[in-house]
């Protein structure tokens, strides 16, 4: 009980009673179990989770309300939770944003048809995705690298168009990923280990990288051995679920395309970029789209190129291309990278390299187009212009533009150069050093509740509203990453987290995210839905959470008691197993924990749904 003799104001810290510790333990004792159970079938221990739940309500005729424990919505007059119907099977995987039939009723031209073309509000699909019939919990990486199963992406064309450059294959019930690709058919390590020839990949210099039509990301899924995080993209096209593989394998890609919108990701976000025969037209649009690789390239970051043109003379005839033709689009691409301030370093066989300079001051020659914009990083739906991108001042040739970096691990942790310089408003070396200690009692509290936060368990995570990054840093694992998001709404730190050597992405979340259904095991939103309360439906959000999340997959929300309450009764008609409990200071902070776990359904043959099939 607490202590009714405390003063108003005093925040006394209350003991929990015996009764609640128990059911809390019961609680994450069969969360826990759910879990480690990871059949993805609906095994007899997950089926029997409900069941077990209400045994957990120990002594029920004792109210718990003032222990806050857990903490029940106050409505007794308010009708139960609105059940959200489940989506037609035809929906399984749906992607709001990059639908085909509305993506065709947009030109071709720059590949605008393949961008973001969000529905409307009133056709908004507001209800459940169904997984597939058969669907299964993925292989725990670093199995999942290597090897899907079909049921859960149940495409194969892939592996019949290419074939020969060692993508992807089938066999059995499983998809096999042998390291290949098109520019790597002999396996991405030796390709990396050429790259590694030029690029300090090895020494923790690098460790941010940009996949331009990544396909099913497989050199994505090589440079996680070398401790490099890479951000995959490639569109939703007749390469049917490219990226949905890539997720599916455990390895970070989103859905997008270079077309006439800025790229999600702040300046200077990347140690390297590079393109393994993308086909993006580079010097088209007055090169507009190496000028937007320039922009999230950091200064002293190199871009690989590997494919056409590059090793015209033994190729352009297989390319039914004149020798004139390539040899002028190379050419170009030279001149291009120059007047850009990059220095190429290295060409052999298919593959060359550039670097960008660390400075203005260190160019050859002065960039004839500069863009105007003094804020690089206000990207969101912004067309991309035919211009460069500015250096940072710099006051010496020897400095790096914007500021050096650490090496990884130590840049983790390390004061990043945009808090150190002032540029993100409020925040200081002191305060950011208080939000990394803060965040690692949270998600020690977090791994407290569910032992297998921290494993591959929860292989792909993503942080709705990443502020600093505190919570992905807390995180650090090879057995984990973190899609860190930055809400369009919130304050722009995701140039913080690039600098952290973490990766991350812009996004509005009143719309859908850039991703396939069922590709994330952990969802974590502090305070975002306190930001949206006002400008958008939170139901929405929730079904769109549920959308990206994993059967058997689980959430974590930490927000403010009152804006939780509502979030728990939407939840409440939604297939998910929620409890609410106390920030880990104690009952008094207003601020709680939602945890909930995706129950595990999948879609039958006659457009019904089932929890077990």
């Amino acid at each position: 009980m607490a202590n009714k003799n405390n003063a108003p104001g005093q925040r006394g810290r209350r003991p929990l009673s015996i009764f609640a510790v128990l059911a809390l333990c019961c609680f994450f004792y069969l969360l826990g179990a759910w879990q480690r159970s990871g059949s993805g079938k609906g095994d007899n221990l997950a089926l029997k989770v409900n069941n077990l739940m209400s045994d957990c309500n120990i002594m029920p005729e004792l109210s718990f309300e003032s222990h806050h424990n857990d903490v029940e919505i106050i409505e007794p007059a308010e009708p139960k939770a609105k059940k959200i119907k489940a989506c037609d099977v035809k929906y399984t995987d749906y992607t709001p944003c990059q639908e085909q039939d509305r993506a065709m009723t947009f030109p071709r031209e720059n590949m605008i048809y393949r961008e973001r073309h969000c529905p409307p509000e009133d056709e908004k699909l507001r209800c459940l995705i169904p997984a597939p019939n058969g669907y299964t919990t993925p292989f725990p990486w670093p199995k999942s690298r290597d090897f899907a199963y079909y049921a859960n992406v149940p495409y194969k064309s892939l592996t019949v168009e290419k074939a020969v450059q060692n993508w992807v294959q089938f066999q059995g019930n499983v998809f096999k990923f042998p390291g290949g690709g098109t520019m790597f058919p002999q396996g991405a390590d030796a390709y990396i280990d050429e790259l590694a020839s030029v690029i300090p990949i090895k020494d923790g210099s690098i460790r941010t990288a940009l996949d331009t039509g990544c396909g099913v990301a497989s050199w994505g899924a090589y440079m996680l051995k070398r401790n490099v995080l890479t951000m995959s993209f490639a569109p939703k096209d007749n390469h049917e679920a490219q990226v949905q593989f890539a997720l599916e394998r455990g390895v970070p890609a989103v859905i997008g395309v270079l077309g006439t919108i800025h790229l999600p990701y702040p300046a200077r976000a990347f140690d390297m970029a590079q393109c393994s025969r993308c086909l993006i037209p580079w010097t088209s649009n007055a090169g507009m789209y190496l000028m937007e690789v320039d922009r999230v390239l950091r200064p002293g970051g190199y871009w690989v190129l590997s494919g056409p043109p590059i090793n015209w003379k033994t190729y352009y005839q297989t390319w039914k291309r004149s020798k004139e033709d390539v040899k002028a689009e190379q050419r170009n691409i030279e001149e291009l990278a120059e007047s850009l301030c990059w220095e190429k370093k290295y060409e052999k066989g298919d593959i060359a390299i550039w670097r960008k300079k660390i400075n203005a001051k260190s160019c050859l020659r002065k960039s004839p187009n500069l863009c105007d914009s003094d804020n690089a990083d206000d990207v969101w739906y912004k067309k991309m212009e035919g211009c460069q991108t500015p250096f940072p001042e710099v006051s010496s040739k020897s400095e790096v533009a914007g500021g050096e970096l650490k090496k990884f691990p130590a840049r983790l942790y390390a004061v990043p150069p945009r808090i150190a310089k002032g540029i993100v408003p409020d925040v200081t070396a002191e305060s950011y050093e208080e939000d990394n200690k803060l965040w690692k009692k949270h998600v020690n509290a977090y791994k407290r509740m569910n032992k297998l936060i921290g494993t591959t368990r929860y292989r792909n995570v993503m942080d709705m509203n990443a502020e600093l990054g505190g919570f992905a840093a807390a995180l650090e694992s090879p057995k984990s990453w973190v899609m860190n998001v930055v809400p369009t709404s919130a304050k722009n730190t995701l140039g913080v987290i690039y600098e952290r050597g973490l990766i991350g992405i812009y996004h509005d979340w009143c719309e859908g995210f850039s991703t396939y259904p069922r590709t994330y095991d952990l969802i974590h939103a502090n305070g975002l839905f306190s930001m949206y309360q006002d400008s958008c439906n939170l139901e929405d959000i929730l079904i769109e959470m549920d959308r990206i999340l994993r059967p058997e997959g689980v959430v974590i929300i930490r927000d403010e008691v009152d804006v939780l309450n509502k979030v728990k009764k939407i939840v409440g008609g939604m297939r998910w197993e929620a409890k609410m409990v106390d920030h880990e200071d104690g009952p008094l902070v207003p601020e709680k924990i939602l945890v909930a776990v995706k129950e595990y359904w999948v879609s039958s043959s006659n457009n019904s749904t089932s929890s077990e099939e």
